[in-house]
């Protein structure tokens, strides 16, 4: 009995370093070593390379937490396999409305003005200005976000978050799938001007659905806009407005 007891404890023993080797390791890809020591991977030229290879990482950990290890892995030998080949800007085809198509894909759905939320209700609990929440919102809880406006309207969801400007003045980079779409067709709101649900689940802004006709489209893409005081100012005076 005592030589079986052992046996099987040894079997349990082996079967869990079994299956504690077939977790995914995110590490094991070497991604972050692999831009330090890489210099291709480094400047401006193949910055966005670095990103999507990061997301990609992003995207394996995420895989990992839910238990889909096999996935997991087959994420990072995708990543291995792009680590090792030419940068992304060698790569891929160059028919336009197949690019167009896969852009749109990428795209929020969300529709500028969509069906009111829940303020008016009796029990809503009053909004909070970001630096009254305690934790604070991490960056990854702020993208993909709704906003809305003040009488609770669909404007958009957070899409991209600018910090450490010179003057201080933090943006978050608003779009939708209707009126407000990513990149050209974004708006651009301070961060000091949200505020937040207390389940953080939806930000809202100052001004009204119909007061949104004033604010400007984001002037470009490559955010040049930041290095320009003028548009900022009168762009950010809308929302202290109201």
């Amino acid at each position: 009995m005592i030589m079986r007891t052992a046996i099987l404890c040894a079997f349990i023993a082996v079967s869990g370093i079994t299956a504690a080797s077939a977790e995914c390791e995110i590490g094991d890809a070497k991604l972050e070593e692999a831009v330090q020591q890489n210099p291709r991977f480094r400047g401006p030229t193949n910055s966005q390379y670095v990103r999507d290879l990061r997301n990609l990482r992003d995207a394996a950990l995420t895989l990992r937490s839910y238990g889909r290890h096999e996935d997991c892995e087959r994420l990072l030998a995708n990543i291995r396999e792009l680590i090792a080949g030419p940068p992304m800007g060698l790569l891929g085809d160059n028919d336009e409305e197949e690019a167009d198509k896969q852009n749109a894909a990428s795209e929020p759905k969300v529709k500028r003005g969509a069906a009111t939320g829940t303020r008016n209700k009796k029990d809503a609990k009053p909004l909070l200005r970001i630096d009254e929440l305690a934790p604070g919102l991490r960056t990854d809880e702020m993208i993909g976000s709704e906003v809305r406006s003040s009488d609770d309207k669909i404007v958009g969801e957070v899409r991209n978050i600018v910090f450490g400007t010179k003057d201080g003045r933090d943006y978050a980079v608003v779009a939708s799938g209707g009126f407000f779409t990513t990149g050209k067709d974004s708006i651009v709101v301070p961060v000091r001007s949200l505020m937040i649900s207390q389940d953080r689940g939806s930000f809202y802004l100052s001004i009204t659905k119909e007061a949104m006709k004033a604010v400007p489209l984001m002037p470009d893409p490559d955010y040049n806009w930041l290095s320009d005081p003028t548009w900022r100012t009168r762009n950010d005076a809308l929302f202290q407005k109201h």
